[in-house]
């Protein structure tokens, strides 16, 4: 997972930096969220997905490079939905990834600006991709639009913040999630299978994989909420309660909570049966979204 995180990483370091200086402002707010660590779970998935779907005789370096291209404006994508989502008229939260929100730093109107910017950019970094086949990029660059947008996770985000303080049904909430953590996570995983090449019947097994580590992870979130520490999660622990804001705990109850992200581990275990050794890395990051500690 660390090769992986690096070349994200490496890459935001060489190419987001403000040429002529009058955008520094901007760009300094864009990189404080992007470099502010992080698990990179999205860009880690979509590598691992790639490896997963690879033929034995491996990549070319332009796939390679493609692959990094896609994960990082994947990363870009969250990272400004990151920066809304903690702005006064959303969440109005003051701490992300154990440091500052972007707003506290810069203000909220760079805050604003950093988020679009991030998320406009993120499709200039896909459409500068080389020696990838032209439709399958539009594809991918479809399916990342349709997942980030108003029927993906800013639409999740428009049914939680509908959703504060109302009682809801956990079949509720599961849609809210599928949409809000859910569709950027199946997408991450879906990319980098087709990237690969993978064939109509691994790309459907890599998507199952995606639903249900995609749900895992907001299972796992809500309950580290409840039992985590502000320090541990790098972000304020509690805060779904202190809003009011319906969770699988407060719905289920923790034990059931705990199940639930058990099963949908396995779910995507399963999904993975008839992959080799490619697909350990994905195996690996259902285990670690459900046992993680932050």
């Amino acid at each position: 997972m660390e090769v992986c995180r690096k070349k994200v990483e490496g890459f935001f370091d060489t190419h987001f930096h403000d040429r002529d200086g009058r955008f520094d402002q901007l760009f300094e707010a864009m990189h404080y969220s992007l470099l502010a660590g992080g698990k990179r779970i999205r860009p880690v998935l979509l590598m691992a997905a790639g490896e997963a779907a690879q033929s034995e005789e491996g990549r070319d370096p332009l796939l390679e490079e493609a692959m990094t291209r896609v994960a990082a404006a994947i990363e870009m994508i969250h990272t400004y939905s990151l920066i809304h989502d903690d702005l006064p008229a959303m969440d109005n939260d003051d701490l992300r990834r154990g440091k500052p929100t972007n707003h506290k730093v810069f203000g909220e109107a760079t805050a604003i600006l950093a988020g679009d910017a991030l998320l406009t950019e993120a499709f200039s970094v896909i459409a500068s991709i080389q020696g990838v086949d032209a439709k399958i990029l539009l594809e991918i660059t479809r399916d990342i639009a349709e997942a980030s947008g108003g029927r993906g996770m800013a639409g999740g985000q428009a049914l939680d913040l509908q959703s504060e303080k109302k009682k809801i049904s956990p079949a509720e909430l599961e849609t809210l999630h599928r949409h809000k953590t859910g569709c950027l996570i199946e997408v991450s995983v879906t990319s980098g299978a087709k990237l690969a090449g993978a064939n109509p019947s691994r790309l459907a097994s890599i998507q199952k994989y995606g639903e249900a580590i995609g749900l895992a992870f907001q299972v796992a979130d809500d309950i580290l909420d409840v039992e985590g520490g502000t320090e541990e999660l790098g972000k304020t622990a509690g805060s779904d309660a202190r809003k009011d804001k319906a969770t699988y705990p407060s719905l289920l109850g923790m034990e059931k909570s705990k199940k639930m992200a058990s099963e949908l581990m396995q779910a995507s275990l399963e999904a993975l049966k008839t992959f080799d050794h490619h697909a350990d890395l994905l195996r690996e990051i259902a285990r670690y979204i459900v046992i993680r500690r932050k």
